[in-house]
């Protein structure tokens, strides 16, 4: 039996949301929890802060919010976050207080991501995994900026 609840299945899950992120001139970033028991998706999300004019509306962050609200608790333990974008230590702080067991990120973020500039930002326990499907995640980010810049 193949396993279809790969972690490149569930990562372009997330890059559909940063695919409506840009539809919508957001920074095209995407996040989606799982529940690891049930490898269901119990939150969808991308960049908002355009919309809102929130800076703190990132996709991990509208995501963590989603997820417990679906959960009814303030812990995402036994859940996984895949993002395109390697968190930045906002989100990675929140993701901290969440105690999330897992983290799948696509592209590196080397200006911004939370694991160059942090030592020990995320909980203890929280397993970080980078460059799951990272080619596709880097391109949409650079075809936005690209056509931002001119």
């Amino acid at each position: 039996m193949i396993d279809v609840f790969t972690p490149e299945y569930f990562m372009k899950q997330a890059y559909l949301q940063a695919e409506m992120a840009l539809e919508q001139d957001e920074v095209p970033v995407g996040a989606i929890i799982v529940a690891n028991n049930t490898n269901t998706i119990i939150a969808r999300a991308h960049n908002y802060t355009e919309r809102l004019n929130d800076v703190t509306a990132h996709a991990e962050i509208q995501a963590i919010t989603a997820a417990a609200s679906h959960l009814g608790a303030k812990y995402l333990k036994n859940c996984t976050l895949y993002v395109t974008l390697e968190p930045c230590v906002m989100c990675a702080g929140a993701l901290a207080w969440s105690q999330i067991d897992h983290i799948v990120f696509g592209a590196s973020d080397p200006k911004r991501g939370a694991g160059r500039l942090v030592e020990n930002v995320y909980h203890p326990k929280t397993k970080i995994i980078g460059g799951v499907l990272a080619g596709p995640c880097q391109e949409i980010l650079q075809h936005f900026f690209k056509e931002k810049r001119g």
